[in-house]
């Protein structure tokens, strides 16, 4: 059994323990989400929405964040999918895409390739013109050549599968 951020190698928590922690993640989480969601649209008249410095820190290692999502570690993988959606909301619209766009190129499984349609949908039903960007991306990073063959291969694989 893999070691998580829960359960640390040595001898086992005790259940109690594994639920707390597991509670404190749900409530960071949704902490985080009223965060995110309640910042709104702001007018020429308002003032700019306050930031979230862990999110804004977190932009930058979205790859690790998708790569360690995509490991379906337990519970772990389900918060991680949380803190991406939300990551990909707080930051839209090119969070979002990269976020989809990682997904497909690093997804090998149905599993891990379900993921990405269900980051898919939480985030189309608030963000627009989701679809057409994300494939704009994936094109791009082709076009640009950023990807080995492999993961190119593995992309129209995924995309494949999912149209």
């Amino acid at each position: 059994m893999p070691a998580s951020v829960i359960t640390p190698p040595g001898p086992p928590l005790h259940d109690g323990v594994r639920e707390a922690c597991d509670r404190v993640i749900q409530l960071l989480l949704l902490h985080l989400q009223k965060l995110v969601y309640n910042r709104g649209n702001p007018t020429l008249t308002d003032s700019p929405p306050r930031p979230v410095p862990f999110l804004d820190a977190l932009r930058f290692h979205l790859p690790d964040l998708c790569a360690e999502t995509l490991r379906l570690e337990r519970k772990r993988f389900l918060w991680q999918h949380q803190l991406l959606a939300l990551l990909a909301v707080y930051s839209a619209p090119h969070c979002a895409t990269d976020a989809l766009f990682f997904l497909l190129t690093l997804a090998r499984s149905q599993e891990e390739l379900a993921l990405a349609t269900q980051l898919y949908a939480v985030l189309s039903s608030c963000l627009l013109d989701l679809l057409p960007a994300t494939v704009k991306t994936c094109v791009c990073q082709i076009h640009a050549g950023r990807l080995p063959e492999w993961q190119t291969v593995q992309l129209f694989r995924n995309l494949a599968l999912v149209v």
